[in-house]
Order: structure tokens, then sequence, then C-alpha cells
């Protein structure tokens, strides 16, 4: 019911319930510059939800979709914080953590295959019947994009975080202009450049974050067992 480009810039909602999220489950206050980011934020996707039921297609229920990426954005928001405070309180491995939750994908996977009244299907014809080229490059390209998170979360910073949400954002608009003839109005562009703006605002640390962060870098190498040698 949505287009890629408006899903990519509906789903970045999921910044704001992270952000809600932390407040409750992680005790992080934000500031100032960090809430008028928000604001922008919210601005931004209702601008995308405004184009794209203006130039929606009879078939599409624009409603409807929003609805789906606003639980998307609840659930993503809520697993991300509740995953960095299991890896922050444990020492369990980030690594062994996807692969439990890989499991717990399978599981539930296979579930939703029984609920779904396929399973008949499964048995006579066996899983991977009619899996073409498409499908399994989707199941490939899903694969990497959780490793590729998994990466993200252990050695990439916050700017550059934000800088490949924004690019991500860029990238649908232009596969979308050729391959699905979508064309951006004034309130999508506009929406558009607000939830990038808002993505670099909110994710730039401040002068006093860089302090902080450079003071405990400084309080960690004065720690480490090299020093005390």
């Amino acid at each position: 019911h949505l287009d890629a480009a408006t899903f990519q810039v509906g789903y970045q909602l999921k910044l704001l319930t992270t952000a809600v999220f932390s407040y409750f489950m992680l005790d992080k206050r934000l500031g100032m510059r960090e809430w008028l980011s928000l604001l922008l934020l919210t601005a931004g996707v209702s601008l995308a939800q405004i184009s794209a039921s203006k130039s929606a297609a009879s078939h599409m229920n624009t409603t409807g979709g929003f609805i789906a990426v606003l639980l998307a954005a609840v659930t993503s928001g809520f697993s991300g914080v509740y995953f960095e405070q299991i890896v922050k309180s444990s020492g369990t491995s980030l690594w062994m953590r996807n692969i439990q939750m890989g499991v717990g994908s399978i599981i539930s996977a296979f579930i939703g295959v029984y609920l779904s009244g396929e399973l008949p299907a499964v048995r006579e014809f066996g899983f991977f019947h009619d899996y073409n080229a498409i499908v399994i490059s989707v199941v490939l390209l899903q694969a990497l994009g959780g490793l590729i998170v998994a990466v993200v979360v252990k050695y990439a910073d916050n700017i550059l975080k934000g800088f490949t949400a924004s690019f991500s954002i860029i990238t649908s608009c232009i596969l979308s202009y050729f391959f699905f003839d979508f064309s951006p109005n004034t309130e999508f562009v506009i929406g558009a450049v607000l939830v990038n703006v808002s993505m670099y605002m909110y994710s730039t640390p401040t002068n006093k974050q860089k302090i902080d962060d450079n003071s405990n870098n400084e309080d960690r190498a004065r720690q480490s067992p090299s020093d005390e040698v």
C-alpha cells in the first residue's frame, strides 16, 4: 500500500520510537536539539504521508500502509533498545546474540507457516518449492543486511549511521523513479529533506558529548594493563 520511497521515509519514525524506549528502558535523557530533531522527523513523515495519499493508486490503502509502518517502527525501536540493553548488561558476544535471535526467528517463521495453512503444501512439494532466483536473492540480501547491522552496532559511530540512513532514502527515491514510475511531489521532497536533517541533528554529537567521550577514553587508557606496567 506504499511505494518504496515513502516507506523508507515513514520507517524513519523508528528514530522517534527508539528515543522513547531509550528514555524509559535505558534512562537516557535527550537534549533540546534531540527533541527538535524528533519534531522535524514527525513533520517530515507527516508530509510524506500527505504526499502518498495524493498520489496513491486506487487499489492502495495509504492509511493502512502507514499504520503498518508505524507498528514496524514501534517494534524496531523496542527490539533495538532491548538488544542494546541485553548486550551492555551481559558478557555474551554480539555474534552469539545474533545466532540466538536467528534461532528464535526460525521458530516463529515455522509457526507462521503452520498458521497460514501452507503446511500441507510444504509437506507435498517441499519447503523450497518454487524458490527462484529472485526469492533466493531477497533471502540473501536480508541475511547480509542483518550481519551488516551487527557490524554497524559494534564498529560504526552514530554520524556514519545517520548518513547511511539518509543515503538509503535517496537511493530508494532514485530506484523507484526508474523502476516504478515514482514522481516525487513538493510535499514528499520537503518531507524527505526534513527527515534527513532530523537524522543528522539527532545523530551528530554535541560538544559536551565529544568532551565526555574523550574523557572516558582517557580514563580507560589510564586504567589499561599496559599503563600499569
